[in-house]
């Protein structure tokens, strides 16, 4: 993976709806707060990562 891509969450806009923790469980978890955040930036493929934030509803996760 291209070190200057690496996911982000925005923490105000996340729901927690948890789509992007089944789509690529090995970069993001919910917090303690229940919202999105990236546990390993390189856990998933590229593909995989984009997956997940092509799915999230309402657009809290992105490339940074």
């Amino acid at each position: 993976m291209d070190s200057e891509r690496i996911p982000t969450v925005n923490k105000e806009a996340c729901i927690g709806c948890g789509l992007c923790n089944t789509i690529a469980e090995n970069t993001f978890e919910l917090g303690y707060d229940g919202k999105a955040e990236v546990r390993d930036p390189s856990g998933d493929t590229e593909e995989k990562i984009q997956e997940a934030i092509d799915s999230c509803p309402v657009n809290a996760i992105s490339w940074g």
